[in-house]
C-alpha cells in the first residue's frame, strides 16, 4: 500500500460506484484518484470475500477491519517481511544505513518480494508508534533549558576587519517560556557558567531544576542513565540550590524548549541583526537585548492576550528561588613549584604573584577565580593576591620577600629623589640628572644606589659640594663622583673632568649636525 490510505467515507463512494458499473478510469475521475489507487482498493474488495452490497453495508470501523487490517495477515510475502521487522527497524538507527540498503539486503532474499515504495510503506507503519511523544506539563518555577546555538554571530576586528565567530547562549524557563540570550566568546568552561549566572540575574532568581545539553562545559561524560556532570557545573548550580537534569544523548524532544527557543533566536535575533556590524560582545549584546525585550513581549499565536513576559510575571516569577547575596565564583587549582625570586606563576595569564620566601623551592597549590588568587602549601593559606591577567607582570608582596629582597624591590625614580632631596636639593638634582642620562631609569638604579652609599661615608658639606663641582662640569656619573672623592676633590676636580668631557677634534661634528 504506497498511496495513503483512503477514508472509509471515501472508499464507500469508489465501492458505490463500482457497484453501479463504472470502469476504473470513471472512478478515478469522479473521485479524484489515481486509477492505481482505485484499482488496489478494487483489488481489496474483490479478494475481501465479501459482496460490494456487504460491504457498503458494514460499519467505518468494520469495513476498515475487513479491507485494511486484514490482508497483510493473508499474505505470505508480508509475514517473510514482518519476521525481520525488528532487524530492520535496529538497523536504520546505525550511521549510514538507509531504507534502500535494507531493501536491497531483502530482494536479495526474496527476488519476487515487494517492490521498494511498499518496503518502505511497511517500514513507516511499523516506526510510527515507537515515534509517539509525550506532552509535558510543566510547572511554574520548576525547569530551566539552556543551549547554545548551532549557528553564530560574528563582530568585526576594528584593526584588521576581520570577522570573528561568538557564541550564543539561549535559555527558557519552561512555563512562561520566558528567554535569555546572549552572546560569549566561546563554550568554555568560565564563559559558559558567567552567560548562565547573567541569565538568572535576568530572571531575579532560580528554578529549581537545569536541563543542559551534553556539552563538555556541563556534563564530563554523556550517559542516558547516569550522566557525569563536570565539578564546576555542579558546583554552580549547587549555589543556587538548582538540581542539574543532563538531556538524554541523541534525544533532542528531551530539550524541546530549548530547541524552539533557539528557532526562536534564528528569526527574531539573528535575522534583524544580520544587516549590522558588531565590534565588542558588549555592543552586540546590547543590541540582542533590544531584540530579545521584543520576542518576549511578543502576544502568543493562540493566546492574543498573553505573551512571555506578562505569563512570567505574573505567574512564574514570585516562585523562583531568591538568588544568593554573592555570585558564583568559578574556582580552579593548579600546582605550581615557588621560583628563586620568591614569586610562582599563574600560566593562564602569564603574571606572577609572591609567595612568603621561606616556601622557596617548594610545592604551593594556587587556587584562583575570576577575581582572586589563594596559595596554599599542605592546605595551609599562605597568601592572597586580587587576581591581575596582565601577561608578563608581577604582584609582589614586599614581606613575602628576604630583607635584601626587599630594599631592592622598593627601587624606583621617586625613591631615589625621594632618598637624594633628604641630603640636600643639589644632590637631588645630581641624582636626576643622572637617571636622565640612561635610556631607562631602571639603568640607573644600580648607579643611584651607589651615590647613596658615598653620601653614607662622606661628610655632608664635601658630599654636596662634589655633587655641586659635578652639575657645574655636566659630568653625572657615579664613577666620576667616587674618584672626586677619593683622590683629591681640588686636584681631580678638573682632571677627572677632562677624562669624561670630549675634546674638539676636525672629526667630530657636534650637535649641529644632528639637527
Amino acid at each position: 500500500m504506497s498511496a495513503k490510505p483512503l477514508f472509509m467515507s471515501l472508499l464507500k463512494q469508489l465501492l458505490r460506484l463500482r457497484s453501479q458499473g463504472c470502469g476504473i478510469k470513471e472512478i478515478a475521475r469522479q473521485t479524484g484518484n489515481s486509477r492505481n489507487t482505485v484499482r488496489k482498493y478494487l483489488h481489496l474488495a474483490d479478494t475481501s470475500g465479501y459482496s460490494l452490497e456487504v460491504l457498503l453495508n458494514q460499519p467505518d470501523t468494520e469495513l476498515e477491519s475487513r479491507l485494511m487490517r486484514s490482508q497483510p495477515a493473508l499474505s505470505g510475502e508480508y509475514q517473510a517481511l514482518e519476521a525481520k521487522k525488528e532487524y530492520f527497524l535496529k538497523a536504520l538507527k546505525e550511521p549510514y544505513v538507509t531504507r534502500w540498503h535494507l531493501w536491497g539486503e531483502y530482494r536479495q532474499a526474496h527476488p519476487a518480494g515487494y517492490g521498494y515504495t511498499q518496503f518502505c510503506h511497511y517500514l513507516r507503519q511499523w516506526e510510527l508508534p515507537r515515534q509517539a511523544v509525550m506532552h509535558l506539563v510543566h510547572k511554574p518555577g520548576e525547569k530551566l533549558f539552556i543551549d547554545f546555538t548551532g549557528d553564530k554571530l560574528s563582530l568585526v576586528d576594528p584593526h584588521t576587519g576581520e570577522l570573528q565567530e561568538v557564541e550564543v547562549l539561549v535559555a527558557v524557563l519552561g512555563y512562561s517560556q520566558y528567554t535569555y540570550v546572549e552572546a560569549v566568546a566561546s563554550q568554555k568552561l568560565e564563559d559558559f557558567l558567567e552567560a548562565c549566572q547573567r541569565a538568572l540575574r535576568y530572571f531575579g532568581g532560580s528554578p529549581k531544576v537545569i536541563i543542559p545539553d551534553n556539552l563538555k562545559s556541563a556534563v564530563t561524560k554523556a550517559d542516558r542513565y547516569d550522566p557525569q556532570l563536570n565539578e564546576a557545573f555542579a558546583d554552580f548550580s549547587n549555589h543556587y540550590q538548582m538540581a542539574v537534569m543532563p538531556t538524554r544523548p541523541y534525544k533532542p524532544r528531551d530539550k524541546g524548549l530549548a530547541e524552539n527557543g533557539v528557532i526562536n533566536a534564528y528569526r527574531r535575533i539573528f535575522v534583524p541583526l544580520r544587516e549590522q556590524r558588531f565590534f565588542s560582545l558588549a555592543e552586540l549584546n546590547k543590541a540582542i537585548s533590544q531584540q530579545l525585550a521584543r520576542h518576549n513581549q511578543t502576544p502568543f499565536q493562540l493566546e492574543p492576550d498573553s505573551s512571555r513576559q506578562k505569563r512570567f510575571v505574573a505567574e512564574e516569577q514570585h516562585l523562583l528561588r531568591p538568588l544568593p547575596a554573592e555570585n558564583f565564583s568559578l574556582k580552579r587549582m593548579v600546582q605550581v613549584t615557588v621560583m628563586k625570586n620568591c614569586h610562582v606563576r599563574l600560566s593562564m595569564d602569564q603574571h606572577y604573584y609572591s609567595v612568603p620566601y621561606r616556601y622557596l623551592g617548594q610545592k604551593v597549590l594556587l587556587q584562583f577565580t575570576s577575581r582572586q588568587v589563594n596559595i596554599f602549601h599542605q592546605h595551609q593559606l599562605i597568601a592572597v593576591h586580587v587576581r591581575d591577567r596582565r601577561a608578563h607582570r608581577y604582584t609582589t608582596v614586599k614581606e613575602h620577600l628576604p630583607s635584601t629582597h626587599q630594599y631592592i624591590s622598593e627601587w624606583s625614580e621617586g625613591y631615589f629623589l625621594e632618598q637624594a632631596s633628604k641630603i640636600d636639593p643639589v644632590v637631588k638634582d645630581f641624582m636626576a640628572s643622572l637617571l636622565a642620562t640612561k635610556r631607562y631609569p631602571e639603568q640607573g638604579y644600580k648607579s643611584c644606589s651607589g651615590v647613596l652609599a658615598l653620601a653614607r661615608k662622606t661628610e655632608k658639606t664635601v658630599f654636596v659640594a662634589a655633587c655641586r663641582k659635578a652639575i657645574e662640569l655636566s659630568v653625572f656619573s657615579y664613577p666620576f663622583l667616587k674618584r672626586m672623592l677619593e683622590n683629591g676633590f681640588g686636584q681631580l676636580s678638573v682632571t677627572l673632568a677632562d677624562d669624561y668631557l670630549t675634546p674638539p677634534h676636525e672629526n667630530i661634528r657636534g650637535a649641529a649636525a644632528y639637527q
